[in-house]
């Protein structure tokens, strides 16, 4: 690597790291721990790269970027940070960073991004938009899991699109709470947001009161697998004749809408006007090592809301991470709340986590492939989980062409970055025909270019 990179993070540990391994690389690095000095820094033309951590004892480094973007347009920031939450991703996105990353990151992985970064012009700043509002701490949209950072950028990729998104995922998931942030980080912010049940539909004024009540936002089909055929018939017609003002349209789902399709049980000229994109929310048996994060989440929130302050013992805390969660997200959040009001102690034992779960069984843990492992083996592991976590059923339809495409997404997007977003070259490294790339990008809507400041 060739360049100056301007450092800034309250962690000496951090700074000290990041100064290591850039010199090594063969940067010159400038560091501090104060956000005022790297202003100065960028304002007297010092730096072709910025990493920058958010939270700074003297200023939030995203607040930071829109200056920066007035003053040094091509210079390109990578934002780290420990608030692994989806506001933080998404602020990112909105404020034009180039690159985000959740602490604790791989070295090796920023390393790359900021190789990338100081090899590539960035584009013009967009026009400043209305400041986000703080969603504060009722979205529990917290996660710094792969499941969930990718699932945090695909947000932010698609909420100021007007394409359909689907969510899905399981009962107790977060996925009113995925389209309700959609909506409130948008620029449909200002607008309603109207969350439909079937009931709503019936009527000869069913359909056009909802999209007057609604008008400018967001409307949200809630849990549409459930609606009988003549409510899914009226949602198609009410669709196709929406006019100026449309809402932008949003469904939940806990089933796999495809394979109710394929199986004639959801109509589906519906299901493709729904499913612009989709949003699969994880479960916790998807995203093991967020348990504990998600755990602290609702203490400190339960700290606030109730003025008791709690926390869990080592072994209470390996039990809740160890634990099933059927119920996902909104069984966890009711434990943890039920456990601040019955523990007597501030420390909560394990004993008395075992009393309030009873007889829930245990997840089996996950096992690792280690270093040497086989990508067939790794793939192998993986999908035998998927297979188990069904709990002896078999899956829904459709399995290859959903693994297929959870293969392509990410090897697609890897090569892209590997060749600067050269699509030509990309398709050479792939071994296949450029039309075929770009055609799969559009098909597995890999948004090429705000995909390169997101990832």
């Amino acid at each position: 690597m060739d360049g100056t990179v301007l450092v800034a993070d309250d962690d000496r540990t951090i700074r000290t790291v990041l100064t290591q391994a850039l010199t090594r690389a063969g940067c010159k690095v400038h560091a501090t721990s104060s956000l005022m000095t790297l202003m100065r820094w960028v304002e007297e033309g010092k730096g072709d790269l910025v990493i920058s951590d958010v939270i700074m004892p003297d200023g939030n480094g995203l607040d930071a970027l829109p200056r920066i973007g007035k003053m040094r347009p091509g210079l390109p920031v990578i934002v780290i940070s420990a608030q692994n939450t989806i506001m933080t991703a998404i602020q990112a996105a909105e404020a034009e960073a180039y690159d985000y990353l959740p602490k604790p990151f791989d070295l090796p992985d920023l390393m790359k991004r900021s190789a990338r970064a100081l090899e590539m012009k960035r584009r013009a700043p967009k026009i400043p938009v209305q400041p986000l509002k703080d969603p504060g701490d009722d979205l529990p949209l917290v996660g710094r899991t792969p499941a969930m950072q990718a699932l945090y950028r695909l947000v932010a990729r698609v909420m100021n699109t007007d394409l359909a998104v689907l969510v899905t995922g399981e009962s107790g998931t977060g996925k009113s709470l995925i389209a309700r942030a959609i909506h409130d980080f948008s620029d449909r912010r200002s607008q309603p947001f109207v969350v439909a049940q079937a009931a709503d539909l019936q009527g000869m004024e069913g359909p056009s009161s909802l999209l007057a009540r609604a008008r400018g936002g967001s409307l949200v089909f809630d849990e549409v697998a459930d609606y009988d055929d003549d409510t899914q018939a009226r949602i198609v017609r009410m669709l196709d004749l929406m006019g100026d003002g449309a809402p932008r349209i949003m469904a939940t789902s806990q089933v796999d809408l495809s394979a109710r399709m394929e199986a004639g049980a959801f109509r589906q000229d519906l299901y493709y006007r729904l499913s612009g994109v989709t949003l699969h929310v994880p479960s916790l048996r998807e995203r093991v090592d967020d348990i504990p994060l998600l755990a602290d989440h609702f203490l400190t929130r339960g700290e606030r809301d109730m003025g008791a302050v709690r926390r869990l013992s080592h072994d209470a805390r390996d039990l809740v991470r160890g634990y099933s969660w059927p119920g996902n997200v909104r069984q966890l959040e009711n434990t943890l709340r039920r456990l601040m009001v019955t523990s007597s102690e501030a420390e909560i034992s394990r004993q008395e986590v075992e009393a309030v779960l009873g007889n829930q069984p245990v997840m089996e843990p996950l096992k690792g492939g280690g270093e040497n492992e086989k990508l067939s083996a790794s793939v192998a592991r993986h999908l035998k989980r998927y297979f188990d976590l069904h709990g002896g059923h078999l899956p829904p339809a459709g399995v290859y062409q959903r693994i297929l495409r959870e293969v392509e997404m990410p090897l697609i997007e890897i090569a892209l970055d590997a060749t600067a977003g050269n699509q030509a070259k990309c398709a050479d490294l792939l071994g296949i025909n450029r039309n075929t790339l770009r055609k799969k990008i559009t098909d597995l809507d890999i948004r090429v270019t705000r995909r390169r400041k997101l990832m």
